[in-house]
C-alpha cells in the first residue's frame, strides 16, 4: 500500500475520533511537465510535483471540507480536528451523506489509464516533440510567418479515495499532449489557429509533423476572410465545434443545474427533445479514454449510460447529493477537487456517429456556413438561448468558397436539438467530450457585410 493511501486511511479515522459521523479523504499525487517553444526556442518550461489530501466530514448532517499538503503526523491530526470543528458551524442539510456502500465497485476495473513510457519520457524528448510540432506548422506554407508556439505536456498521477463507509480505492493515470499554434498573414492581416493530440498511451500520439501540418492547414484556410450579411441559413458545425455545442448540452443535463431550476431540460425527462439521430453517451469505461475513471469522486462504480437515446432524454447525470435532491439514483458522475464538495461532471461524453459523409453534408448546402471557431460565452442552459461569436468558411453551391469572420451564430438549443438535419460519420474520441460533424437545418448567422 502506498504511503499516501495509508495517510488517507489514518485521516479518516482521525476525523471519526474527533466526532465526524462520516468522513471521506480524497488524495492525489501528481507530477506535471510542460514546455512551450516559440520559433524553435524554449520559452517556458515547468515541472511540478504535488501531494495533497482533501477531507470531507459530516457531523450531524453538517458538512465541511479541509485540505492540506502538509502530510506530517502532527499536522494531519490538527487538520482532521479542524475539519470537524468547521462542520459544527455549518448549516444542517438532511441530504448530505456518503453514497450507499452497495454502490461501490466489487472490483476496480483496469482501464489501461497509465503508460510507463510517458512517465519515462525524458525532458529532452518532450522539448523535441514541441519543436517538431512547431517546425511542421511553420514550414507548411510560406504565408505562415510567425508562431504562438508549440508545446508538449505530460501529467502522471494517482488518485486515492478512502471513506468511513468501507470504500478504499485508487487508480493511476498518464496523459501526454502536443500542439502547435501558427500565425499566417496575407495582405497585412493575420490569422491564428491550432491543432493538438492528447492521449494516455504514447504509442497512440499523433506524429508531431501531422499535428503541425494540420495546424498549418487550419490557419491558412482562414486567410482573406470576408464579411457576410445577416442570413438564416444551414450551418455545419465541424467536429470541434459540435463538441463545443455538446458541452453546452451537458450543462443542461447536469443534476446540479436541474435541481437549481437552471436547465431548459429540467421537466423533459423521458420525452423526445431532439432529432432521432441524436444519441449521446457518457462512458467512463473506455480503455485508455481521456475521461475514463473506474470509480467516481465518491467511490461509486461507474458505468456506460445513454443520456439521449434516439432523441429521447433518458437520464440526467448525478452525484449522490443531486440524485437525492431529485429523488433519483446517482449515475456515478461525481467529480472531485481538493477544495470543494463533489460536483457533477462527464467522463467520456460523446454524440454517437451518424451515417452522413461530411463531404456530402457540405455538398448538400446551396448557401450556408461551415463553422470552425466559436468564442465568448453565449450558451444559456436556463433558457436554451445560444449566441456565440464565430468564424468559418462560407459554403456556396455545395463547396467551401471563402473564409468568413466577425459573425455571430444564434439559435435556441431547444430548437437546435430538434433541427439537426444530419450527423456525420467522422466521430473521433480525441478528447473527453467529442462529436462528429453536425448539420443544423437553419440558424441565424448575424454579420455586417
Amino acid at each position: 500500500m502506498s504511503e499516501l493511501k495509508e495517510l488517507a486511511q489514518k485521516v479518516v479515522k482521525m476525523a471519526q475520533r474527533s466526532g465526524a459521523s462520516e468522513a471521506e479523504c480524497y488524495a492525489i499525487e501528481r507530477e506535471e511537465f510542460e514546455v512551450e517553444v516559440r520559433l524553435g526556442k524554449v520559452e517556458n518550461l515547468k515541472q511540478a510535483r504535488r501531494r495533497a489530501l482533501s477531507l470531507r466530514v459530516i457531523v450531524g448532517k453538517k458538512v465541511a471540507i479541509n485540505y492540506t499538503s502538509d502530510l506530517s503526523e502532527k499536522a494531519l491530526a490538527t487538520f482532521a480536528r479542524d475539519a470537524v470543528a468547521m462542520a459544527r458551524y455549518m448549516e444542517r442539510d438532511e441530504l448530505v451523506s456518503l453514497p450507499d456502500p452497495s454502490l461501490y465497485p466489487k472490483r476496480i476495473p483496469d482501464l489501461s489509464l497509465y503508460d510507463p513510457n510517458i512517465a519515462e519520457l525524458p525532458p529532452a524528448k518532450k522539448i523535441e516533440l514541441a519543436k517538431r510540432c512547431e517546425e511542421a506548422a511553420l514550414s507548411y506554407d510560406k504565408r505562415i510567418v510567425n508562431s504562438e508556439g508549440g508545446s508538449c505536456s505530460t501529467s502522471i498521477g494517482t488518485v486515492y479515495l478512502v471513506n468511513s463507509a468501507g470504500f478504499s480505492g485508487s487508480y493511476r493515470g498518464s496523459v501526454i499532449s502536443i500542439s502547435a499554434a501558427p500565425v499566417a498573414e496575407e495582405k497585412g492581416k493575420k490569422q491564428v489557429d491550432y491543432w493538438f493530440s492528447a492521449v494516455r498511451d504514447l504509442s497512440l500520439l499523433e506524429k508531431p509533423e501531422v499535428v503541425g501540418r494540420t495546424a498549418g492547414e487550419r490557419v491558412v484556410r482562414k486567410l482573406n476572410p470576408r464579411k457576410v450579411a445577416t442570413k438564416h441559413v444551414p450551418v455545419i458545425f465541424d467536429p470541434l465545434m459540435a463538441a463545443d455545442f455538446l458541452s453546452a448540452i451537458f450543462s443542461a443535463v447536469s443534476g446540479s443545474s436541474v435541481y437549481q431550476h437552471a436547465s431548459f431540460l429540467a421537466d423533459q425527462l423521458g420525452k423526445k427533445v431532439a432529432a432521432s439521430s441524436i444519441t449521446v453517451i457518457d462512458d467512463p469505461l473506455i480503455p485508455k479514454g481521456l475521461g475514463s475513471i473506474p470509480f467516481d469522486g465518491e467511490g461509486v462504480a461507474t458505468y456506460k449510460k445513454k443520456v439521449f437515446d434516439k432523441g429521447v432524454l433518458e437520464t440526467f447525470l448525478h452525484n449522490t447529493y443531486t440524485a437525492k435532491k431529485l429523488k433519483a439514483k446517482t449515475t456515478g458522475n461525481a467529480t472531485r477537487g481538493l477544495t470543494s464538495p463533489p460536483g457533477v461532471g462527464y467522463t467520456n461524453f460523446y454524440l454517437e456517429a451518424g451515417d452522413a459523409d461530411p463531404k456530402e453534408m457540405i455538398k448538400s448546402v446551396k448557401e450556408g456556413l461551415y463553422l470552425t471557431s466559436m468564442f465568448g460565452f453565449g450558451a444559456n442552459p436556463v433558457t436554451g438561448d445560444f449566441s456565440r461569436g464565430a468564424a468559418g468558411i462560407w459554403i456556396v453551391n455545395g463547396e467551401l468558397a471563402y473564409p468568413v469572420e466577425e459573425i455571430t451564430v444564434a439559435g435556441n438549443m431547444k430548437n437546435m436539438l430538434k433541427e439537426v438535419e444530419a450527423v456525420g460519420s467522422d466521430l473521433k474520441l480525441t478528447r473527453d467530450i467529442a462529436a462528429p460533424s453536425l448539420k443544423f437545418a437553419k440558424l441565424t448567422v448575424a454579420g455586417s457585410g
